[in-house]
């Protein structure tokens, strides 16, 4: 059985959608995160991979590519023991707030 992101042929037949589009400024930061975490050797490529293709096929389906990527993060930081969960809530709830 094929894992969730080997996407040939699977979920549908359809073609994937490649086209190009304009980043959101969540997205940017997203990518720039990542940069700087691997320049830092905090994650590895191989490390956000693994994160990306260990979500569930339901999370998968539903988030975009830099959500993938902000999961993954999400995951690493807290194997690792550099965020709890706690503080990652906290946080969150703090931006809720101040975006309205």
């Amino acid at each position: 059985m094929p894992q969730v992101h080997d996407r040939g042929g699977w979920p549908t037949d359809g073609p994937i959608d490649r086209s190009e589009h304009e980043y959101l400024d969540w997205e940017r930061k997203t990518h720039a995160l990542v940069e700087v975490l691997r320049e830092q050797g905090v994650i590895y490529t191989d490390e956000l991979r693994r994160g990306i293709e260990s979500l569930p096929p339901e999370q998968y389906e539903t988030l975009s590519y830099y959500e993938r990527w902000s999961a993954s993060v999400e995951l690493l930081l807290l194997e690792k023991n550099i965020l709890t969960k706690g503080e990652i809530d906290a946080k969150v709830e703090k931006l809720e707030e101040s975006w309205g």
